[in-house]
This record gives C-alpha cells, sequence and structure tokens, in this order.
C-alpha cells in the first residue's frame, strides 16, 4: 500500500470552519486553548498539572472494567501508570456502534494511538496513554444499530430503552448469524464471526461487548477502554453537576459563545444533564419551583434535587455539551481526537471550561482516509485518473475525461472569446441605452448558442466513450457512496476480510495526526 496527501479543501467534503481551525485562521483563536502542533504540548502539560482531579478514583474503576478481560500488559501497565503524576491521556470517543460502524471509528482510534506514540518521542519522560471513551449513557440506539456492508444495511432491531450501554446483546444472535453467512467462509471470515460472536453473545451488554471488541483489536497497541458511566466518576462531577442543574450558569455562557460562531453544532439547553435510571434517559427541566423530568412522574424541588446528586450521581448524565467538561474533569487529558461535528462543538465550551476550572484540551481533527483496494486502483489507473481527481464531481470527471481523449477539437472556449470581443466593439460604438440593452441581449443569446452546441459535442463524443464513462461512474460510487466519503458508510468488515488484522496496522502506518491532510491509500 501507498499513501498520498490531499489538501482537505479539495476534497470538498469539509465545512469552511474546520478548514479554518486547522490552517490556523486566527478569527477562531478565543474559541480554543492551544493549537495542535508538538510544540504546544510543553506548556499544555504544565497547566494540567494544575487541575485537580481523581487519578486513583480512574485507576480503581479501569481495573474493575477490565477484571475478567484478557488485557494485554502494555494495557494494564497504562491503566497502573494512571496514578502516576507524570503520566497524562489522549483521548478520543464514539457511540457503541455494531461491528464497529463506520471506518472512521477506526481511523479516530489510530488518531489517538498514534499521537500517543508521537507525544512519547518528543516527550519521553512523560506517559501517554490512549483512552477510547465508550459513549454508553447515549439513547439514540438508531444511529449505532447498523452496519453497511456489500451494498446492504444490516440492521439490529431491539425494544430497549436507556442508554445503550446497558441494552442486552443476547437478541443479536440473528443478526450475527446473518453476517455469518454473508460473509462466507475464508480464514478471515472466520476469525471476524469467532471475534463478533465472543463479544456480542459471551457479554451482557453493549458496553461489555463492545470494550471486549475493541481490546481484542487494540490491547497490543496499549489502548484503554473506559465507560465512564459509573457511580465512583460521577462522583468527582458533583460540583459540575450542580453548577448546570441547579444554577444553570453554564447556559449563559454557551450561548454567548455561539453568537461567534457561524452556526452552533450542538444546542444548549438551560439545564444539560439527563436524569436515568434503567432503561431510562430523560431531560430534566425547570418548571417555576419545581425540577420536572420530562415523560416521567420524577420531580423534585431544589433541595431534593441537590440530595439527588448528592447521593446519586450516577443518575445525572451529561448531553452532548456536558460530556466535554465531564470527561476532562476526570482524566489527566491533555489532547482530544474528534470528527468535524465534534471540534465544532467543542469551540462552544471554551468559557465554559474556564467557569468550572477545567483546562481546555488541544483539539485534533482525527485523521480522515479513502482506501482502494487493488482491483479498483488498477482500474484508476487504466483511467488515467489521478488521486486528486477521484474528489470531482462526476459529470467533471466525465468531460474531462472526454476532453482528454477525443481526436475531435470539442473545445468552443476560443469561439467563445472571439464573440466577447465582437460585442465589445459594438457596444463600444454606442452611448444609447436602449441600443446597449439589445446588444448585450444579442450577446447573451449567442453565448448561450455557442454553450449548446459545446454541450452536443460533448454528449456525441461521450457516446464514444460510453464503456470508460461506465466505468469511472463506477469508480465514483464504490469508492463514494450516496456521494459521501467512503469512511462514513463503509464499515472495516470488507478490508478485513481482504487484509485480515493486517489492515489496522497499514492504516495505522499511513496516519498521522499531524499532517492535516487527507489521506488516499491505494493497493498498487
Amino acid at each position: 500500500m501507498k499513501a498520498e496527501a490531499i489538501p482537505y479543501h479539495q476534497t470538498k467534503h469539509f465545512s469552511q470552519f474546520i478548514l479554518k481551525y486547522i490552517s490556523g485562521d486566527t478569527s477562531l483563536r478565543a474559541l480554543y486553548n492551544r493549537t495542535p502542533s508538538i510544540e504546544s504540548f510543553k506548556a499544555q502539560i504544565f497547566e494540567k498539572k494544575s487541575q485537580n482531579f481523581n487519578r486513583n478514583a480512574l485507576v480503581t474503576s479501569l481495573v474493575d472494567q477490565y477484571s475478567g478481560i484478557d488485557s494485554s500488559d502494555l494495557v494494564k501497565n497504562n491503566i497502573q501508570s494512571i496514578a502516576q503524576e507524570n503520566t497524562f491521556t489522549v483521548a478520543s470517543g464514539h457511540q457503541l456502534c455494531l461491528f464497529m460502524g463506520p471506518l472512521y471509528f477506526l481511523y479516530k482510534i489510530i488518531s489517538t494511538l498514534n499521537l500517543s506514540e508521537k507525544l512519547k518521542e518528543s516527550y519521553p519522560e512523560y506517559n501517554f496513554v490512549p483512552i477510547f471513551w465508550m459513549a454508553t449513557e447515549d439513547n439514540d440506539f438508531e444511529e449505532v444499530n447498523h452496519v453497511h456492508l456489500f451494498g446492504n444495511k444490516l440492521t439490529w432491531n431491539q425494544t430497549q430503552k436507556g442508554g445503550v450501554g446497558e441494552i442486552e446483546t443476547n437478541s443479536l444472535k440473528s443478526t450475527l448469524d446473518q453476517l455469518k453467512s454473508i460473509l462466507g467462509d475464508s480464514k478471515e471470515a472466520k476469525e471476524l464471526c469467532h471475534l463478533f460472536y465472543s463479544a456480542y453473545l459471551q457479554h451482557n451488554n453493549l458496553a461489555e461487548a463492545t470494550r471486549y471488541l475493541l481490546n481484542s483489536l487494540f490491547s497490543k497497541y496499549g489502548l484503554v477502554v473506559l465507560d465512564a458511566n459509573t457511580k465512583s466518576l460521577k462522583q468527582e462531577a458533583i460540583s459540575l453537576i450542580k453548577a448546570d442543574v441547579l444554577r444553570q450558569e453554564n447556559y449563559p455562557l454557551i450561548k454567548q459563545t455561539n453568537k461567534a460562531l457561524p452556526k452552533s453544532q450542538a444546542y444548549v439547553r438551560p439545564i444539560n444533564f439527563f436524569y436515568q435510571l434503567k432503561g431510562f434517559r430523560n431531560r430534566i427541566e425547570l418548571h417555576g419551583d419545581v425540577y420536572v423530568v420530562l415523560n416521567s412522574d420524577n420531580t423534585f424541588s431544589k433541595k431534593e434535587l441537590e440530595l439527588e446528586i448528592e447521593n446519586y450521581p450516577e443518575r445525572f448524565s451529561p448531553n452532548v455539551l456536558m460530556r466535554p467538561l465531564f470527561k476532562e474533569l476526570i482524566l489527566p487529558n491533555l489532547a482530544t481526537i474528534g470528527g468535524s461535528a465534534e471540534i465544532s462543538y467543542w469551540m462552544q465550551l471554551k468559557s465554559t471550561f474556564a467557569a468550572n476550572g477545567i483546562v481546555f484540551p488541544i483539539l485534533f481533527l482525527r485523521n480522515s482516509a479513502l482506501v482502494i483496494e487493488s482491483k479498483l486502483a488498477s482500474k484508476i489507473t487504466h483511467l488515467n485518473l489521478s488521486s486528486h481527481e477521484l474528489f470531482e464531481d462526476e459529470h467533471l470527471l466525465h468531460k474531462s475525461y472526454v476532453t482528454k481523449n477525443t481526436t475531435d477539437e470539442i473545445s468552443v472556449e476560443e469561439q467563445r472569446i472571439q464573440s466577447t470581443v465582437l460585442f465589445e466593439q459594438l457596444l463600444s460604438k454606442t452611448q444609447d441605452a436602449s441600443l446597449i440593452k439589445s446588444i448585450k441581449a444579442e450577446q447573451q443569446k449567442q453565448l448561450n448558442t455557442i454553450d449548446k452546441i459545446e454541450q452536443k459535442l460533448l454528449k456525441s463524443e461521450k457516446q464514444k466513450h460510453h464503456i470508460k464513462l461506465a466505468q469511472i461512474t463506477l469508480v465514483k460510487n464504490k469508492l463514494f457512496p450516496n456521494n459521501g466519503l467512503q469512511e462514513r458508510h463503509d464499515s472495516i468488515i470488507p478490508f478485513y476480510l481482504t487484509y485480515g488484522s493486517s489492515f489496522i496496522d497499514r492504516m495505522k502506518s499511513h496516519l498521522n495526526p499531524f499532517e492535516f491532510n487527507f489521506t488516499v491509500v491505494l493497493d498498487k
């Protein structure tokens, strides 16, 4: 495999906001703490040292979560090292996608691993632990219950409610059997099926299954998988919960920051915590003097709710805007890796971090990639297409191919220039407003006629190349499903079937969190 770098803006799949951030645009400078460079970590480490957090509570919780799991010595050492003052973390996180979901799930993890390793190279006196934060409290099951595979959508249907981490996985048997029949009998297919059956049918819920799955694939790299939905870790956040729920302190700060953003990625509410019980996670609202848990019979006075927070902090679940503060409160974390949307909503929170006495992490855009397998890579070479051209719209690719490969002259640019010159000369001969209007109208008619002729010439030439153009369409549809990025649609499964577990190693070798370019990986 070889890799080629494509500037993010040339892919046409990233917002102007994100492009400004990775380019260091000064207009965004007030929205984050430090730039994502290796040099920034010296000051970040110094500042993070000043934040008070309970390392022992984190270690104890992780040890408990890893009990009964056959993790690597590197993972065990990483967990224990968190108790040391010279250890810091680098974190990413995501929802608990079925079968690891789309490819960007993998790229997040790889970015986290590689950033940790590069920090160790530059700052050898410190330890850096890669953390994957499982979003076990999310309750949008429809976002995680499926995987796209060979043009089909494989879906897990079940009726359990509440945080997805608590959903029992015993109902996955039929979906797993369906997957097994699709994958076939190759060595790689058998490996995957064994992994998935072990993860989902030998563990009680989606959180435990996902931890097992990620540990099986990434334990050798030292990845530590964390579920922060525990009473012991929520206890560390009691002050944060009270500030938001009882006093609504974060709401005006985020509202003010939102004014400086072109678009708010995440909606802020006066109260940004849910109330959760088994199979239940609903918003809290203040109605007069009474705190109401929506769609339930649960109501609290302010004093009752304060006692509830103190005695049962695990019942309070942060929303998408409070989760970053909770994470940075309990982790000795230096950097957070996320996608475009995540980076955007983190930037809504800078002032909120300061108000809560929490150090704002360095934000890294996760690596993005397009993987082109050998057969498709050969077809692209045969079509004489470059990696950059693959990101062009299909009709532009067709036009470009026809123009480059036609034996006839189909460009009418010369005639278009001649027409423009002619009408400019005519316009110079009069000052009559009505005549000028008439000349301009005729000019536009002629240009439209020239355009129509060009289209007809192009159409005629396209018919001569219809086989090649159909191949271009096939390539585009394969690499950009539904005109989107491969990483947001395709799963790791087809690539594992081709390359086995080495696919992770191969991608890890090609992705660098400090190289702010889109990566095209070609198997040639």
